[in-house]
């Protein structure tokens, strides 16, 4: 049960080095080829999204991606810093949300809906798929079965 781990700044442009290292470590996980392309996507609007949320809301700490091998599934977790944000996003959109948060601070910027629009099309690529946020920020966990018979050596 392997784990990698990243760390970005909240630059647009490491988005596409998350999409590429996520396609890859899914593959290897045996993630079936015809889903890897949904997997790039909902990973892009995930960490766009908590980029957008880190820079309208003036947030310094690094975007947190994890991917995980689990037995019959593979996982991606993209974390963000910002108190509250995905509470207020995941009601409007209609995506599940674990656990309970309070409501943004009232600094809180999201970007003109388009962290609404991140989390629509995010629950509409990927059939498991959680949203929590808390005190200290919010999570998107999406995952996918995995095939053992076509794991790469």
């Amino acid at each position: 049960m392997a784990t990698v781990e990243l760390r970005f700044s909240a630059q647009p442009e490491h988005v596409r080095t998350a999409r590429l290292v996520a396609a890859a470590v899914a593959r290897r996980a045996g993630v079936d080829e015809a889903v890897l392309d949904e997997v790039r996507l909902a990973v892009g609007e995930a960490c766009s999204r908590a980029v957008g949320l880190h820079r309208s809301n003036g947030v310094t700490s690094p975007i947190r991606v994890v991917l995980n091998e689990e037995d019959k599934a593979f996982s991606i977790e993209v974390g963000d810093e910002v108190p509250g944000a995905v509470i207020a996003a995941a009601d409007a959109a209609g995506v599940p949300v674990a656990g309970g948060a309070a409501p943004p601070t009232e600094d809180f910027d999201d970007v003109e809906g388009e962290d609404e629009m991140g989390l629509a099309v995010i629950s509409g690529l990927v059939d498991d798929v959680e949203v929590s946020a808390g005190e200290r920020g919010g999570v998107i966990r999406m995952s996918w079965p995995t095939n053992p018979a076509t794991l790469l050596p």
